[in-house]
C-alpha cells in the first residue's frame, strides 16, 4: 500500500468515525429524521455531482428500483434514523464502538438466512463480541437507565441492519456497479425519510453548530467518503479496504474526546480491545501477506 493509499484509508476511517461526532451535535436541534433525512438529501446531490465529475455517473437506477428501496432503508433510514436516536443519550463514544459489532451481525445473519457455515472460532468471535458489549456499556460511567438500555438496543439494531443491508446487496445486487448503488442508496433512503420528516419537522431557530455539522455530516461523512471508498476499491481491493473497520471506532472516540470532552474510560478501551478481537477472529485473522501489503 502506498502512502497516499494509506493516507486516503485513514481519511476514510476518521470521515466515518467522525459521523458519529456530528450526529450527536446535531440530533438535539434537528431531531432524528429531520436529521437524517437532511443527510441523504444533501448527500445524493453532492454524491451526483461528484460521480458526474470524475466520470462516474450512475447507470442502471431505473432498472433496479425495487432492490435499491431496500437497501435505501436497510442501509440507509433504519439505521441511520436508530444511530441519530440513540445519541440523544449516549455519547459520540461509546456509540462508534457499538458501530464495530457490524461483522458480528453479519455471520450471525448469514448463518440464519443463507445458511453459512459457522466455524468454532467464528462462534468464539460471536461469544466474545457478546461479551465486549457487556463490558463496554457495564463498565460504562453512564448510568444504566431505560433510555441508555433502549439506546443500545438501537445502536446494535442498527449494526443489524446494516448487516442484513450488505448481504442482501451481494445477493441482489451484485451485478449493478457500486457508484449505482451508493447513489440509489441515498435517494431510497431520503424517499423513505421525507414524509416523517415533515411530520416530525425541527423548532426553528436551528443553531449555527448543529447547521454546520449537519452539512459537514452529508458533504464529508457521506459523499465525499464514498468516493474515497471507492477509489480505494479500485486501488487496493475489498479486502484491505475492509481493514476501515478496525480504525473507524478509534476514530469515533478521539473526535469525542476531543470536541466534546467525552471520557475514554478503561471499560470503553477494554470493551473496543474485545470486540476488535471478536471481530478479527469472525473475519478470520489476515495472511502475512496481506499484513505486510497493508504496512507496506
Amino acid at each position: 500500500m502506498t502512502l497516499k493509499q494509506l493516507a486516503v484509508l485513514l481519511a476514510l476511517a476518521a470521515l466515518w468515525g467522525g459521523s458519529y461526532l456530528l450526529i450527536r451535535i446535531a440530533v438535539p436541534a434537528f431531531g432524528p429524521m429531520s436529521l437524517m433525512a437532511a443527510r441523504v438529501s444533501i448527500a445524493a446531490v453532492v454524491l451526483a455531482i461528484g460521480l458526474y465529475f470524475t466520470g462516474r455517473a450512475p447507470t442502471e437506477l431505473r432498472d433496479n428500483i425495487g432492490p435499491l428501496l431496500v437497501i435505501g432503508a436497510a442501509h440507509g433510514a433504519v439505521p441511520f434514523t436508530l444511530i441519530a436516536s440513540a445519541e440523544v443519550h449516549l455519547t459520540a463514544s461509546l456509540s462508534a464502538v457499538l458501530g464495530a459489532t457490524v461483522p458480528l451481525f453479519t455471520l450471525l445473519i448469514g448463518s440464519v438466512w443463507l445458511k453459512q457455515r459457522v466455524s468454532a472460532t467464528r462462534a468464539l468471535g460471536l461469544v466474545m463480541g457478546v461479551i465486549g458489549v457487556a463490558v463496554l456499556v457495564g463498565w460504562s460511567p453512564m448510568a444504566l437507565t431505560r433510555e441508555t438500555i433502549l439506546s443500545v438496543a438501537a445502536l446494535l439494531l442498527a449494526s443489524a441492519s446494516y448487516a442484513f443491508a450488505g448481504l442482501y446487496t451481494r445477493k441482489t445486487l451484485a451485478h449493478v456497479p457500486s457508484t449505482t448503488i451508493a447513489l440509489g442508496q441515498q435517494i431510497a433512503a431520503a424517499t423513505w425519510l421525507i414524509v416523517p420528516a415533515l411530520l416530525n419537522r425541527p423548532h426553528f431557530p436551528i443553531p449555527a453548530n448543529a447547521l454546520w455539522a449537519v452539512l459537514a455530516l452529508a458533504v464529508l461523512c457521506t459523499s465525499l467518503a464514498f468516493l474515497l471508498y471507492f477509489y480505494l476499491l479500485a486501488e487496493i481491493g475489498a479486502v484491505r479496504t475492509q481493514t476501515v473497520t478496525y480504525l473507524v471506532p478509534v476514530f469515533g472516540m478521539a473526535w469525542g474526546a476531543i470536541f466534546l470532552d467525552e471520557p475514554i474510560t478503561r471499560g470503553m478501551l477494554v470493551g473496543l480491545a474485545v470486540i476488535l478481537s471478536s471481530v478479527l477472529l469472525v473475519n478470520g485473522v489476515p495472511r502475512a501477506s496481506v499484513v505486510k501489503a497493508v504496512a507496506s
